[in-house]
């Protein structure tokens, strides 16, 4: 096991003492490209090309000497300090750090980013990290080679989003880029690059936050609001009770996409951006989809409301995780299942659809459970009944098969 390991930031700035002392005394260097070609990186210590951190952990571990990382930014933010560190290589190392990456982009844009969103876009996550920039206002994507600005651009169709591109921070070739996202897939992007991502009403908060990233008591207290809070315009199969048990079998959460087919009020989908979620709400009526766009505004959230008839518009969405299905019956269920989305919740208004139903996504492999849900709500001035609904909740859940690729 080499005799002492330390992990230095670099941003471009002169090295400190410490990062010089530790480099001096090194017999293996480890790094990129342009940090091996550093004048403090002695002529005679091992040179790492870095590629797989993994495969240079196993050789680091197996030196005797003195071992240096480099790395760019931060290197214990989403950086090469974690899987330095992993127990299956059993260093301890020293860090040296440096200005991240994501704060310097931030800095070259002259923004504050305490309330920004931050995430490690790679091939496998790339969908996840485009249905976060879908969902807030304020995102800041570490990218990878295959991964970049063009493949966020090209996923986000249909999105207005704002991209400031940073390439080769603290290099020579440092540039800033900035364009719409649908712009991104018409250049060429140099590795490595940060892209800022940003769209809809962005509104600081007075004095500043309390927490990073999004602030989670923003909006009213509670799931599944009275019908008042959309304003009174909730339509059948959207009732408080009906919405807050779709809300909990299917919960959804950040870096999720979820598909709201005949979205009505707004009202489910709009609870749905609020869990963090990327949200892209159907209907087929014009007022519907307006109302939707007035809840999403009155709390805040980012939806993209599409106009259209399901199952036929649903053809060119984006692949959802979770889906509820408000309106269009086992048709449209059934095209839904095809999609192959993690769940799917609908409803039905008697036992005879129900079972078509069940039976339709059970063929498809779903897990299906159904509950008979009865609300009854009380006027407590007088203790008498308001009103009565009563609707089978059905709930199809995938059925994990080898090669399924977990939280899909």
């Amino acid at each position: 096991m080499a005799d002492r390991v330390t992990v230095i930031g670099w941003d471009g700035s002169p090295l400190t003492d410490a990062a010089r002392s530790a480099l001096g005394a090194a017999t293996l260097v480890a790094g990129a490209a342009h940090h091996l070609a550093l004048p403090e990186v002695p002529l005679a210590a091992e040179r790492i090309r870095l590629g797989s951190v993994g495969l240079a952990a196993r050789r680091i571990a197996g030196h005797r000497g003195s071992a240096v990382v480099l790395a760019d930014g931060d290197p214990g933010f989403f950086g090469v300090v974690r899987t330095l560190r992993a127990p299956e290589f059993g260093l301890e190392v020293e860090v040296v750090p440096a200005v991240s990456s994501v704060a310097t982009a931030f800095a070259r844009a002259g923004m504050p980013w305490d309330d920004a969103q931050v995430v490690v876009a790679h091939r496998r996550t790339l969908r996840r990290a485009v249905n976060v920039c879908r969902a807030h206002t304020k995102v800041a994507v570490l990218t990878s080679p295959g991964a970049g600005p063009a493949e966020l651009g090209l996923l986000l169709e249909g999105v207005h989003r704002t991209f400031v591109i940073c390439e080769e921070l603290g290099t020579d070739r440092e540039q800033v880029t900035i364009l719409t996202s649908d712009k991104a897939a018409d250049h060429t992007w140099r590795d490595p690059n940060v892209v800022i991502v940003m769209g809809g009403p962005v509104a600081p908060a007075e004095r500043g936050g309390w927490i990073a990233g999004r602030d989670p008591g923003a909006g009213p207290r509670g799931w599944a609001l009275p019908a008042e809070a959309y304003g009174g315009a909730v339509g059948e199969g959207e009732n408080e009770p009906l919405r807050a048990a779709q809300l909990a079998h299917l919960g959804p959460r950040v870096g999720d996409l979820v598909w709201d087919i005949g979205s009505g009020s707004g009202a489910f989908a709009t609870e749905a951006a609020r869990c963090g979620a990327g949200v892209i709400a159907v209907d087929r009526d014009r007022d519907a989809c307006a109302r939707t766009m007035d809840a999403a505004r009155r709390f805040g959230v980012q939806l993209q409301i599409v106009q259209g008839t399901a199952p036929h518009i649903l053809e060119n969405l984006p692949e959802p995780d979770v889906v509820r299905v408000g309106g269009g019956g086992a048709a449209v269920v059934s095209a839904v299942a095809d999609r192959r989305p993690q769940r799917i919740v609908t409803h039905a208004a008697t036992r005879d659809e129900a079972e078509l139903i069940g039976r339709d996504l059970t063929e498809h492999g779903y897990q299906v459970e159904c509950a008979l849900l009865q609300s009854v709500e009380l006027d407590t001035r007088a203790w008498t009944e308001k009103e009565r609904s009563v609707a089978f909740l059905l709930t199809g859940k995938q059925v994990r098969r080898d090669g399924d690729t977990p939280g899909r």
